[in-house]
């Protein structure tokens, strides 16, 4: 890979992995567009891995908050912070199933191809701005029950397709539930650790088995800047998302996706844009 390609890809993850918009969905697109070759699962995961230490930085507080948490479910005892790391674990469940089932089945190439990306990228911005004008703004994470964390666990199984958007799809459920803009996004961040946490793990033991070191410095590479954008990214969102709208999200989505629907269909091409 060159290191424009490793740029883009990194900036790419970085911007697009907690906006609601499909970090999936735009690196399947981006080799396409600019005509190279598709970067792979293994460089997807190791971006993702860069975005993991962003948001560990970003939610420190409530990461301690859940650890502390946890040491007084050993003792028995039931804190703000151990009911916020079940939540965590009923809503990941979820997506480790399917995600078996998917690789399991050999599913996982089946649906990286620009009509699906397409529809999934209008189809459910549309949902997303339904769940925002139509849902309610009472409640906190604090306030969350289990049967709540499971129905954004099954929302977030959605986002193994690309084009969904894993950040997207459980901000969705979690506006269809009542919950604050501001938390919604935080509880999605929450949650993407332990789903981009098995990711890395896997990435790690693969590139340890493949003992290929080029490609593992490029990695580590796209990792490091997919990193920094995606701090700016979390930053930039949660400010915004304190005193406006998903909206200019949803108009984005529109957009592309009427333009991967149009390329997708002969309409026009966005292929050697690069």
């Amino acid at each position: 890979m060159t290191m424009l390609q490793l740029i883009v890809i990194a900036v790419v993850q970085g911007i697009t992995e907690f906006l609601p918009i499909s970090s999936s969905g735009h690196l399947a697109l981006t080799g396409q567009v600019c005509d190279w070759p598709d970067q792979g699962i293994l460089m997807d995961a190791g971006v993702h891995v860069g975005t993991l230490l962003a948001v560990v930085l970003y939610c420190h507080r409530d990461l301690f908050t859940m650890t502390g948490g946890m040491f007084q479910l050993a003792r028995g005892r039931m804190t703000d912070g151990g009911r916020m790391l079940i939540h965590l674990v009923i809503g990941t469940i979820p997506l480790v199933i399917f995600g078996y089932l998917l690789v399991k089945f050999d599913l996982v190439d089946m649906f990286r191809t620009i009509e699906v990306i397409g529809w999934t990228t209008l189809g459910f911005g549309l949902l997303l701005y339904a769940a925002d004008r139509i849902g309610i703004t009472v409640k906190r994470v604090e306030h969350m029950r289990f049967g709540g964390a499971l129905m954004i666990g099954l929302f977030q199984a959605l986002a193994l397709i690309p084009g969904t958007s894993r950040s997207g799809i459980t901000m969705t459920a979690a506006r269809m539930l009542g919950y604050e803009r501001h938390d919604s996004a935080r509880f999605s961040m929450l949650l993407s650790i332990p789903a981009i946490l098995a990711a890395g793990t896997l990435t790690g033991l693969k590139l340890l088995e493949q003992g290929d070191t080029q490609f593992t410095t490029d990695v580590l590479i796209a990792g490091g800047l997919a990193f920094g954008t995606a701090l700016v990214a979390i930053i930039a969102m949660m400010a915004w998302l304190k005193v406006a709208s998903y909206t200019p999200f949803v108009i984005y989505r529109l957009i592309l996706g009427v333009l991967l629907l149009g390329w997708a269909y002969g309409a026009w091409s966005l292929s050697g844009m690069c």
